[in-house]
């Protein structure tokens, strides 16, 4: 199962405690289109999956009725992957094409997606679908000013999902929804209640899909415009100010190059830049115009990782440029703007600033 194609798609779904995150994976799993699941979990009883319950295979497996397979971690995700597939491959268990990966709720998840995109056995049969974060209205934003934890599950995710903003005043979801924005420009944001269906498109469409790949990277060049907006809408404000200071030191910015860049000097300016500040560096997306090629190469990574570049057919329409979005935490974007423009041979910035949120 070498080929790309061929790979299991394994999604992460993480959140912090209490927000939502079990009745979205209930739903989620009782979706038709979502029956090749398999999912891992920290333990049975603290996920109310029991209506969903069809036989119990041994004391780490059961299957649910959708045809889902649930996985309890005994001992580390490698081995709770590996297992589960060598057990598929050899008939004892359903076959499966995706696995979601439910985190605890104080879970740092950057370790998780290093595993499956590190580890060389892991990364010979799985790849990092979509990382969807639950966050909810009544208690987001006070977990954010808090704890790291959460700001970390925000800054990694590809969707942000805000529940229960049934039950809390509207003007809280609005806030709590301009503080993800703020964030994670690059992440979809999307609202469920209780009593909404989610869709499978969380788990399904993602920038592997090669129907929805356009679509994906139309979303991060969304956030420079975000970005800019949240600039004028702040900036000058103290209320910014000190919602800066409490909610800790993780920015979003932007890089961008008018004129294509060498492949090798990028590779090598990126290298450096993980090496150093890997730790400091969240999520990376971007859209790369690379000398040569006619169309873009995208690149995406979290930490000191970056998965194999994927070039597009062509470039998205109305679009040119280098894009790339950074979500770090403790790095001044100015320093690293410098860099790359100084490292890549681009002129420096007039302003001398990366564009950020």
């Amino acid at each position: 199962m070498s080929e790309e194609s061929e790979r299991i798609t394994a999604n992460v779904l993480t959140g912090f405690l209490g927000a939502g995150k079990t009745s979205l994976l209930k739903r989620l799993l009782a979706l038709p289109s979502l029956s090749g699941t398999a999912v891992i979990i920290n333990e049975f009883g603290e996920v109310g999956l029991d209506h969903l319950l069809v036989e119990a295979i041994d004391d780490d497996i059961v299957l649910l009725k959708s045809g889902c397979i649930c996985c309890n971690i005994r001992t580390d995700l490698k081995a709770a992957l590996l297992s589960l597939f060598e057990r598929s491959r050899r008939g004892e268990i359903p076959r499966f094409s995706r696995v979601a990966i439910e985190t605890t709720g104080i879970a740092d998840p950057a370790p998780i997606i290093a595993t499956l995109s590190a580890d060389p056995m892991l990364r010979h049969h799985f790849r990092v679908g979509n990382i969807v974060t639950v966050v909810d209205v009544p208690n987001g934003l006070a977990n954010l000013a808090a704890y790291p934890e959460s700001q970390r599950q925000v800054a990694v995710a590809d969707r942000l999902i805000v529940s229960k903003s049934d039950i809390a005043p509207m003007e809280a979801a609005a806030s709590l929804r301009t503080r993800l924005e703020a964030l994670n420009p690059a992440a979809e944001i999307l609202e469920l209640s209780e009593t909404m269906q989610p869709e499978d498109a969380l788990f399904l469409r993602d920038i592997h899909d090669a129907e929805a790949r356009g679509a994906e990277v139309a979303r991060w060049l969304r956030a420079e415009t975000r970005a800019q907006d949240h600039d004028h809408r702040h900036d000058h404000s103290h209320e910014h100010a000190l919602d800066t200071n409490r909610h800790g030191d993780i920015r979003a910015f932007v890089l961008q190059a008018d004129t294509p860049l060498s492949w090798a000097r990028f590779g090598l300016w990126l290298s450096m830049l993980l090496n150093r500040h890997g730790g400091e560096i969240l999520r990376l997306k971007g859209l790369l115009d690379i000398e040569g090629n006619d169309s873009p190469v995208v690149i995406q990574g979290v930490q000191h990782l970056i998965h194999k570049p994927m070039h597009l057919p062509r470039w998205p329409a109305g679009v040119t440029g280098t894009h790339i979005v950074v979500i770090a935490r403790g790095l001044d974007p100015a320093l690293v703007e410098r860099s790359f423009r100084a490292f890549n041979g681009l002129a420096p910035q007039a302003t001398g600033l990366a564009k950020s949120a």
